[in-house]
């Protein structure tokens, strides 16, 4: 099973370098379970193109097609088992936008797994669009994320509304201020999140003053604009104020209000509207729902 997985990820992602990074998983390993399936079955797979990288044969656009079959038949009865037994268990991937999973996604995750032992729990750091392709894909069971350019086939369960904050410096000539405004930062430089469909959002709090401001640096890192910010390079704006007060590098930050009229981001569960949920898949949704509603999802000043 976990050799069809690989090779369906292969070839959409069409290169072995890829698709390791998509599942976790190192290149070699990756590798070396293609070779295994294609000398099980005495069938080549894919043409290695040190150019194009891996380009699926005819064989493989077909063993494409039945791979995806099997494995949706075999999380079925897994599902059927857990039903049957009354337990949560098997495989759980789970994709992360990766503007919050180093703040959330660990504490959340042990606390699930401690109440679920039985779970093989794949976390998957990936951004708006790459969660997107993914749940359409089904390389992923879920994912926590914004509710950030929703496609029509995706259904999203908010879990907490989270407001917009500016980033600074202690030393920032913004930094005694207690709330700001787009008016406010105009004139001054900004160290932007620049993430696929973020960035548009970040951007959208100046677009009734019809002028951007300055961007002074770019970065697709949180803890890469952390770091830019507390040491000088500008303001960031983020739309969570955290536990953690302070960049990777130990320096200070400040988190201040911002007003807006634009509506807060929603953290939220994502999911293919035409995905099967399983009694693993409900279990781990319930637990988010459970944290959102105690008010303790983790790493987070609500």
């Amino acid at each position: 099973m976990r050799q069809l997985e690989y090779f369906i990820a292969v070839g959409e992602a069409g290169s072995i370098a890829l698709a390791s990074e998509m599942v976790n998983v190192t290149a070699p390993s990756m590798s070396s379970a293609i070779a295994q399936l294609e000398a099980g079955f005495g069938v080549q797979l894919f043409t290695r193109r040190h150019a194009q990288g891996s380009v699926l044969t005819p064989a493989g656009v077909r063993f494409t097609e039945q791979a995806r079959a099997v494995l949706a038949n075999a999380a079925q009865l897994n599902d059927m088992a857990n039903i049957y037994t009354g337990s949560v268990r098997g495989p759980l991937r789970v994709g992360c936008l990766k503007t919050f999973v180093q703040v959330m996604v660990p504490q959340l995750r042990r606390g699930f797994e401690d109440k679920h032992a039985n779970v093989d729990f794949n976390q998957i750091e990936l951004d708006q669009a790459q969660i997107f392709d993914a749940l359409g894909s089904a390389r992923i069971d879920i994912a926590l994320t914004y509710d950030l350019s929703l496609h029509s086939d995706i259904d999203f369960q908010p879990l907490q509304p989270l407001p917009p904050y500016v980033m600074v410096a202690v030393d920032h000539p913004l930094a005694s201020a207690s709330s700001l405004t787009a008016a406010d930062l105009i004139d001054h430089e900004m160290v932007l999140l620049d993430m696929p469909h973020s960035s548009d959002y970040f951007l959208s709090f100046f677009r009734s003053l019809s002028r951007r401001p300055s961007i002074a640096e770019r970065t697709s890192e949180i803890t890469i604009q952390r770091c830019l910010v507390a040491n000088g390079f500008g303001f960031g704006i983020s739309n969570m104020r955290t536990v953690s007060k302070t960049s990777m590098d130990g320096m200070p930050l400040k988190f201040i209000p911002l007003e807006t009229d634009v509506p807060p981001l929603q953290l939220g569960i994502a999911l293919s509207k035409a995905s099967h949920v399983s009694r693993t898949i409900q279990a781990f949704i319930d637990h988010c729902h459970e944290a959102a509603d105690a008010n303790k999802l983790p790493g987070l000043v609500i």
